[in-house]
């Protein structure tokens, strides 16, 4: 049955693949937020393999949410001004960091740079606290 594979298994594999050929076909790293960065502010010859990057993510969500169903269900009761604001703080922290989860997680990571291990170390522990405090500290949940 469909919904018993390791889909976290297959969604790590399919990333690392995508990752490693970006850098590999074109020399790019893949970190989503700079690579939408780049469609928002274009430079010439820069949009096609951004487009089409960012096209996968979108095809690759929109094949899986009918095959996989609960997979993809959304939160409710969030207050959209309070999601805005989440947003641009994480918009803020990808530009503040020079790259996102995905650039410095999943590639700088691979490349065992030093600077990608100390943004994700501050990723996750942010994440942590945030976390904490919106379950645990009288936040927003």
């Amino acid at each position: 049955m469909i919904a018993d594979w390791p889909w976290a298994l297959a969604g790590g594999v399919l990333i690392g693949l995508s990752a490693t050929l970006l850098l590999w076909l074109t020399g790019r790293v893949a970190g989503v937020s700079g690579i939408l960065a780049g469609v928002l502010v274009p430079r010439r010859g820069e949009l096609a393999w951004r487009w089409a990057f960012l096209a996968g993510l979108m095809l690759v969500g929109a094949i899986a949410i009918p095959l996989l169903p609960g997979m993809a269900t959304p939160r409710t009761g969030f207050a959209p001004p309070l999601l805005v604001a989440a947003g641009l703080l994480v918009g803020f922290g990808a530009s503040l960091g020079n790259g996102c989860t995905s650039g410095h997680g999943v590639c700088g990571l691979g490349r065992l740079s030093m600077r990608s291990l100390v943004a994700v170390a501050t990723f996750m522990a942010t994440a942590v606290l945030t976390t904490w405090l919106v379950r645990h500290g009288g936040g927003w949940a």
